[in-house]
């Protein structure tokens, strides 16, 4: 039996993707493990160096949504979960938490003090990577990501 919904539309391009998912403790060294594990990742599946804007944009975007889902987003003795992806031109950094009410704001606010010792994680992701959102996949997580445009001299397709 065929479905028509299947046949009837073409299929998108096959593209090569590449998909890496580990869960870590919600704990300061768990996020650091996480931005190290993103940026050896990121390194490793595009050849470019540690020291490469995009290199340490991964850094950053992976250590801001480590320490979001730390701080707002977990339950005591729940990891969270560390995806990443490289498409074309692009390397998706997850971060997936245990605490779907807690929403972040569509837009952050740049209405916090530069003296507070908190409060512009999101405004950061949001000024260095190409696109960021956040998703509730089912009652109990929450994924928020963070997109980094890849260099079009990086040799990816």
């Amino acid at each position: 039996m065929t479905h028509p919904h299947l046949t009837d539309e073409p299929k998108p391009p096959h593209s090569p993707a590449l998909h890496l998912a580990l869960r870590f403790s919600s704990t300061r060294r768990g996020a650091c493990l996480a931005r190290r594990l993103a940026v050896q990742q990121f390194t490793e599946w595009t050849g470019l160096p540690h020291s490469s804007d995009p290199a340490r944009t991964v850094a950053l975007v992976t250590a801001e949504l480590a320490a979001n889902a730390i701080r707002h987003g977990s339950l005591p003795g729940r990891d969270f979960r560390l995806a990443l992806l490289l498409v074309p031109y692009l390397f998706r950094i997850e971060v997936t938490d245990t605490r779907p009410e807690r929403l972040p704001e569509p837009t952050p606010r740049a209405s916090h003090s530069l003296d507070a010792p908190s409060g512009r994680g999101l405004l950061l992701v949001e000024s260095y990577a190409e696109r960021w959102g956040w998703e509730s996949r089912d009652a109990y997580t929450k994924t928020v990501w963070g997109e980094v445009a890849l260099p079009s001299s990086s040799g990816l397709p």
